[in-house]
């Protein structure tokens, strides 16, 4: 569950900053905090827990946070943060490496050295997440990744577009996670964060066979999902992948499922959901089927029925009548018949 740690504009204009101060010393990290060019400050911050894993999202008007050598000394947790910027600009030094961070781009740094973050110095400020986890959680030798601490690390494309979009979902479902599925999706992200960070290193192969195989399969999710109006087969997913078919089928017997279950699972799903878009109520039940794998209609009819348990026009039609009685006006007293 994602939960308000803490949102400023609750509290007074001349308590913010200290509240600030000190619940980012509790839930993030020790820093020297100065706020730049408002005396109104707003921010907010938001925490779930993923095992030993923590992801935070937060939101604040301009301020620089420096994290100093005494800070180090009298309190180092040994964690890695890994920030994802979603609005404004921020930057970094750390490592005598400066960066410049806008919108969908990662970056790494590590408690146990200096830094100094900025955002701003003009209005509105910045969003962001932090994902924050012990170092000795990274299936990868701190030389490694070392070299990385304090630089930009995209997220528009490969690794780092499916990272930031697996943050982001966490995120808009936090609602619907369990204890148990929080904890293996503080797995996944760090699996999704090792690959990342491998392959910025090009050090793949010193990733351990169960992380990387993990990755692989998040990698193959959402390939699927980006792809599955182009006629899919677990051949041509294996191609794209550069593994072979049959690897391609131990990935997924090993988390249960196979590769044309989980195909038929992601088309079902989508045609699911135009079925019952009020805007699409006039595309040809068959046209929605072909959009989406099934360009014969007898085949689409079998396999929806078998999934669903009634017709693609049976479910239309059940689902228009539920949306239309949730809008029908209530009476009220007085109405009659």
């Amino acid at each position: 569950m994602l939960t308000t740690v803490l949102e400023t504009g609750h509290l007074p204009p001349a308590d913010r900053a200290a509240a600030w101060v000190e619940i980012t010393h509790q839930a993030l990290l020790s820093t020297r905090l100065r706020f730049l060019g408002s005396d109104q400050l707003e921010a907010r911050i938001q925490a779930m827990t993923l095992g030993p894993v923590q992801l935070s999202v937060m939101s604040y008007t301009p301020l620089s946070s420096q994290r100093t050598p005494r800070l180090i000394r009298q309190c180092d947790p040994e964690t890695y943060q890994l920030a994802l910027t979603l609005a404004g600009r921020q930057s970094i030094e750390q490592a005598r490496t400066y960066t410049s961070l806008g919108s969908g781009d990662l970056l790494l740094y590590d408690s146990s050295r200096p830094f100094t973050a900025t955002v701003g110095p003009t209005p509105p400020g910045a969003q962001a997440m932090l994902l924050q986890f012990p170092r000795r959680l990274l299936p990868l030798p701190e030389k490694a990744v070392t070299p990385l601490c304090g630089t930009a690390l995209p997220g528009q494309a490969g690794v780092g577009l499916l990272l930031r979009q697996f943050l982001t979902g966490l995120a808009d479902t936090h609602a619907d996670l369990t204890s148990a599925d929080s904890a293996r999706l503080g797995t996944t992200a760090l699996d999704l964060t090792a690959a990342l960070l491998a392959h910025h290193t090009d050090r793949q192969t010193l990733l351990p066979t169960g992380s990387r195989q993990r990755a692989l399969f998040e990698q193959i999710n959402a390939y699927i999902t980006t792809h599955l109006h182009d006629g899919l087969t677990p051949s041509g997913i294996a191609t794209a992948h550069h593994i072979s078919t049959r690897y391609l089928h131990r990935i997924f017997q090993q988390h249960g499922i196979t590769v044309s279950d989980f195909l038929r699972q992601q088309r079902l799903a989508r045609c699911r959901r135009d079925l019952v878009d009020p805007s699409q109520c006039h595309v040809p039940i068959a046209a929605i089927g072909m959009r989406w794998g099934y360009p014969r209609p007898s085949d689409f009819t079998r396999a929806f029925r078998a999934a669903i348990g009634m017709t693609p026009t049976e479910y239309r039609a059940a689902n228009q009548d539920t949306d239309q009685a949730s809008r029908r006006p209530r009476r009220g007293r007085g109405q009659h018949d």
